[in-house]
Parts: C-alpha cells; structure tokens; sequence
C-alpha cells in the first residue's frame, strides 16, 4: 500500500509538507503542489477521506437548506449552488441540498442555511452544530451576503447623477433583512440630495410589477427612474414601459439588483446592480468550514461589495447595438 511517506520520498518533500498540501492547499505555492500532485499521480496515491474523517469525528458533509420557494429556472440558486459547491471541494467535503422542512439534522459537520423567515429561528436556535446563514439577519447568526444597502445607494446616485427628476423604488413585499437594507441605501441617497422617496411594493414576479406600472402609468411622467429590488421586478418595469410608449432611456430609466441572468435576456439590456453569486457561494462556504475548525466559534458577518453595471436602460449607460 501507498504511504504518505511514499509520496513525500517521491516528490523529495516532507511528510509534513505533503499533508499541507493536501489538507491545506491555499497554505503552499503552485510548484510545491504540482510537485506532491504530479507524484501522487505516478505512484496512484488517493488519500483516504473516509479514515480522515472518521479519526476526526467528521462525516464530511455540509446541509445546505433552501428554505424559501424557489423556481427551478431561476439561475440565481444554481450560481449559488455551484459557489458553494466550490467553497466545500477545496477541503474535501460533499454537499447535500434540503429544500424542505421534512429533514434529518443528522450525519453533517454543520449547516447553511438561506429563506430562513421568523418562525425558523427557533429551530436553528436549537443546532447544535456550527451553522451559517446566507443573507442577511438581524439576529445576530453568522452571515454572509451582498452589501444590499450600498447597492441601492449605487444605483440611487446613478440615477441622480443623470439628472432624472422622480426617483421611485420597485421593492419586494416581503419583512426580509434584504429588502429592508435595499430600501434603506434608496431611502438615505435620496434624502441626502432632497428628494422625496416614492415607494411601491409588490410580489418578486414581473407580471406584478409591470401591471402596476401600466394600471398606474399617469403617476409616473417623463424624466422619471425606477430603482427595483430585483431584476424580475425591473424586467417588468421595461415591458410595462415599452408597452406605454414610453421612451428608454431618454425619459425612463430602470436598474435592477441582481445581475444574474436575467439582466442579459432583458431587451433592451437591463441595467442592474450585480452580486457576485458564485464568489458568495465560496465565501459562505469557507466561513463555515472555518467556523468548525474552530469548534463553532463566531464568525460575524460578512457584506461583498456588489458592482453597478449601466447599460441600455439607463441614460449614461451602454448605447443600444
């Protein structure tokens, strides 16, 4: 049987150095790996996972629980989903996704957790493993997500700066840390410039949001902006608009929040506040793989600078092609 002595006599390393290079990759340089890598690979070398983990009392495996509805053609959770998977990949450990509240908390190393509302609380009070949330809380869970209040503010200011006389937010009708953070950056740039904040609520649908625009199009005259808490509510914004006779983006502007997808298959092309899903979806995933090397120590929170993108809804944005 192949040793870790074998490998490390191969590649002329230390034992020591060659464990690092398994357990602990991003620790050592590119030459080092390739050399311990390319000696495993002559002398089929694999190390055993399972012995590993069952030395350290660990199954190796993460829960991550979707506990919201989802639409299984949203390509936002599949970005998440691979980002996590990445995240976990890098020390070895498998994912098992829960879209349910019918689940077993047992055989796992820790949790992820994201659609969590009120009345999950008290259950993820009760975990006795280490747990992460993705998105933000309020109730003091480790978390990790978008800076939901600057994007806003971005976006806010953007609109300001392009001289658009109403400035009206597109929000979500949910109770939701996210929302609140996303009205909140809208709110503040507003009134820091004395605008008057205009806001409607609505389901996360485009239908939704585009029959509001049109059954109410006389309140919103030329020169006017509309910030959305999402781009399906801004994809509905640009139908109800075109729909209207109005013209983008010369009298009309519309940006989104998300850039998932969604914002490419607009026409014209939506302009949006884009979260960097995949690089949160490894972020939430290492702080919960750190969170268990360190028996469950807190993590705090974590806010990822999101990316404004201008393009043909948007005066100032990308010319129309």
């Amino acid at each position: 049987m192949i040793t870790l002595s074998d490998v490390a006599k191969k590649a002329n390393v230390s034992k020591m150095t060659v464990s690092r290079v398994i357990n602990h990759p991003e620790q050592v340089t590119d030459e080092l790996k390739q050399l311990v890598f390319s000696a495993m690979k002559e002398l089929n070398y694999r190390p055993n996972v399972a012995a590993k983990a069952l030395a350290n009392n660990r199954t190796q495996v993460i829960k991550f629980f979707i506990l919201e509805d989802i639409d299984t053609t949203e390509p936002y959770y599949m970005t998440l989903l691979f980002g996590i998977a990445k995240g976990l990949d890098e020390k070895q450990y498998a994912m098992q996704l829960i879209t349910n509240r019918n689940f077993d908390l047992d055989y796992a190393d820790g949790y992820i957790i994201t659609g969590a509302r009120g009345s999950d609380y008290e259950w993820i009070d009760r975990l006795e493993k280490p747990v992460v949330l993705f998105g933000e809380n309020r109730n003091g869970y480790d978390y990790v997500d978008t800076d939901n209040k600057l994007g806003t503010q971005m976006a806010t200011q953007a609109a300001l700066a392009q001289n658009y006389a109403n400035i009206v937010f597109i929000g979500i009708d949910v109770k939701e840390p996210f929302e609140y953070s996303r009205e909140a950056g809208y709110i503040n740039t507003l009134q820091q410039a004395q605008f008057m904040p205009q806001i409607h609520r609505m389901g996360n649908h485009s239908h939704a949001s585009e029959q509001f625009i049109t059954a109410h199009w006389s309140q919103f005259p030329p020169n006017t902006a509309f910030i959305c808490a999402s781009d399906r509510l801004a994809l509905g914004v640009v139908r109800a608009i075109q729909h209207c006779g109005g013209d983008l983006p010369a009298d009309y502007g519309v940006v989104g929040f998300d850039g998932v997808f969604l914002d490419q298959v607009s026409n014209p092309k939506l302009s949006t506040v884009k979260q960097p899903v995949t690089r949160l979806g490894e972020l939430v995933a290492q702080m919960l793989l750190q969170k268990i090397q360190q028996s469950g120590a807190p993590q705090g929170e974590l806010l990822v600078t999101p990316e404004l993108i201008m393009r043909h809804t948007m005066r100032g944005g990308a010319p129309q092609t």
